[in-house]
């Protein structure tokens, strides 16, 4: 039998992961924050004949990870995939995100992933074999404005991936790192801004995409079957990537006429708003 954990497994990706993997005839468990969500998933999937148990994990405590390991021996006596794709997200100007915000969002989109990847590499290395899947973004590849924070977390995960997948090579234990672009997820639901509108934007260009998350799921077993690398799932920032490659200055030149300006607007007219507002109130 083969197993796959699944952190962030309750709903949107994690979900589609869930019943993608299970099609392919893994036990799946569901290590999510959201309990009752998650309970609710494990039971579906028992439903349809898969092996499948919830864990309640916080990813950012080692603690409770190494209780998932325990958990996951007791329950199947091996783990043969490991899924980080439990993650946040916020944007906002530099100027604007709280050092609170930014210890929020590298503890869970990065300290998260490190902790199961450290969890779990030494149960693959006794075996010689296991594979580890880290969700990341196209923002850790692409990195457009006001999305500071989220960028360097997602380039962190990236950087993780592309040590691993070196760092245990000799021990046959695989590693992919998928960046998908916008695609029809819940990313938005706990999202922290500081920046008026963004949120309502994000899910209108989310709603908007082709690609759903069976989609980008799909991929991702597809990128795990071949021992792929990079899993990118849209063929627009696949293009983007490989012009910032070949001439990142003139990308940076594309990202700024567009994207930049229209912050810079956006900004500018919440500036006006709020000094309005006062002149009104005094």
């Amino acid at each position: 039998m083969k197993t796959a954990i699944i952190t962030g497994g309750a709903s949107g990706l994690g979900l589609a992961m869930a019943h993608e993997f299970a099609r392919h005839g893994y036990a799946i468990c569901i290590a999510d924050i959201q309990e009752k969500q998650g309970q609710e998933v494990a039971r579906e999937l028992q439903a349809n004949g898969t092996a499948a148990f919830f864990f309640k994990l916080n990813v950012t405590q080692e603690s409770e990870w190494l209780a998932l390991k325990d958990e996951a021996l007791k329950q199947w006596g091996k783990v043969d995939v490991v899924i980080n794709n439990a993650g946040v997200a916020a944007a906002g100007l530099i100027e604007d995100q709280s050092v609170e915000d930014w210890k929020w969002l590298l503890d869970i989109n990065v300290l998260g992933v490190a902790l199961g990847c450290k969890t779990f590499t030494p149960l693959m290395k006794a075996r010689d074999s296991g594979y580890l899947i880290n969700v990341a973004s196209m923002a850790g590849l692409l990195h457009a404005p006001s999305m500071s924070s989220y960028n360097v977390s997602k380039a962190g995960v990236v950087a993780l991936s592309e040590t691993l997948k070196v760092e245990l090579s000799s021990w046959n234990i695989g590693v992919s790192v998928v960046c998908p672009a916008f695609f029809q997820t819940n990313l938005t639901n706990t999202m922290r801004t500081s920046i008026p509108g963004v949120t309502k934007t994000i899910n209108r260009w989310m709603e908007s995409s082709s690609i759903s998350a069976e989609d980008v799921a799909k991929a991702v077993y597809q990128g795990m079957a071949s021992n792929r690398f990079y899993v990118l799932t849209h063929t627009k920032e696949k293009l983007l990537w490989w012009l910032k490659r070949v001439s990142p200055e003139l990308l940076h030149s594309l990202i700024s006429r567009t994207t930049g300006k229209q912050v810079r607007r956006i900004m500018e007219k919440v500036g006006e708003d709020k000094a309005q507002a006062e002149k009104v109130v005094s």
